[in-house]
């Protein structure tokens, strides 16, 4: 087992790079209000924090992530453009069930980070280098993904604007987005609501579920989702391999799917960039369902860095863009934003191989 002093040795010199590259260090609380940060981490990492009830601040959390806090940071206060980094410990359930694995993972593990607020449409690709020159001595694989392109093309669906909200807020989870292209597909069977004099029970309102019936009504005369667009799709999910090559592809797709077309561009543009400062995009897989498996803020750029030796690890290193939770955190007031972390423990371990 690698020594705890040893994951911190690695995390100084991590955070001396970040410091290199402009950024103020910040120390955000262990303990974090969760009535008003939590819904903003998405199912996955809801289910795995650490909660508690206090008499007086009333629900909380360990801190199971350092963007969310230093955005919120930030929003209250921060002039931009600014570079943030941290260094600490982070707690998230690990393992489900009754049954311990043979190999359980840290509930408590370091992360060091670095965080962007900048309007330079270079951002993506200055953020990916930084991070790729700090873990190239490891010889990691670098994947990256674009949830630009699946959330641009979910809204360029021949659908209702409801029924293409409900896929957007449901893109993070792909069995029940399938489901519902399945419903969307398919013209719905009508529903009999029996109404009855029983007293009103339940987390909803009856307000808040006559509007909710009232909207499942509605749905019914929106118009189905022809096959052709859910292939199209299903070929966009499907877009993985080294970076040039994905990117003909995509091209190639936006022709029947024109609302991805910007999104492509941007993903060229992006990849000139990054080839700009002494990148070859060829070493980058790009997959574009990356960003699915990743927190549910991010709605940009993805990246992870990966070890190939390693399949039962997570990522070591993982980032991307989440404008749309400085605009969250903001009240209205936002700034593009673009950062990402990096595992310590796993480089320590890494370098003791």
């Amino acid at each position: 087992m690698t020594p705890k002093t040893a994951k911190q040795t690695a995390g100084r010199r991590i955070l001396d790079a970040f410091r290199a590259a402009g950024a103020i260090e910040v120390a955000p609380d262990i303990l974090l209000p969760a009535d008003t940060l939590l819904d903003l981490y998405g199912e996955d990492i809801r289910a795995r924090a650490y909660v508690t009830a206090d008499p007086v601040r009333g629900e909380m959390m360990l801190r199971p992530d350092f963007t969310v806090p230093v955005v919120r940071m930030h929003m209250t206060g921060g002039a931009e453009p600014a570079r943030y980094c941290y260094l600490g410990e982070v707690f998230r359930k690990q393992d489900h069930g009754d049954t311990r694995p043979d190999h359980p993972r840290d509930n408590e593990y370091l992360q060091a980070g670095f965080e962007m607020f900048s309007r330079d449409p270079d951002a993506d690709a200055e953020l990916f280098a930084l991070f790729h020159g700090i873990l190239a001595p490891h010889d990691l694989a670098a994947t990256m993904g674009d949830m630009d392109l699946l959330l641009d093309a979910v809204a360029g669906l021949p659908l209702g604007q409801a029924r293409r909200e409900l896929l957007a807020h449901h893109v993070w989870r792909p069995r029940r987005f399938e489901r519902l292209l399945d419903n969307f597909s398919h013209p719905l069977r009508p529903r009999v609501l029996a109404g009855n004099s029983a007293p009103w029970t339940g987390l909803r309102d009856r307000e808040e579920m006559h509007s909710r019936i009232a909207r499942m009504d509605a749905s019914r005369t929106d118009p189905l989702l022809p096959p052709e667009w859910r292939e199209r799709l299903h070929r966009l999910f499907a877009v993985a391999g080294p970076a040039p090559a994905a990117l003909d592809e995509l091209r190639v797709l936006a022709d029947h799917m024109p609302a991805i077309a910007e999104a492509v561009e941007r993903l060229a543009g992006r990849l000139d960039a990054i080839a700009a400062r002494g990148i070859d995009p060829h070493g980058i897989r790009f997959d574009a369902s990356h960003g699915r498996h990743t927190m549910e803020y991010y709605d940009g750029m993805t990246f992870s860095f990966t070890a190939g030796t390693r399949p039962d690890w997570p990522p070591v290193a993982s980032g991307g863009r989440y404008d749309a939770l400085t605009k969250v955190l903001g009240q209205g007031a936002a700034i593009p934003a673009v950062g990402g972390i990096i595992r310590p423990g796993l480089i320590a371990e890494l370098k003791s191989c």
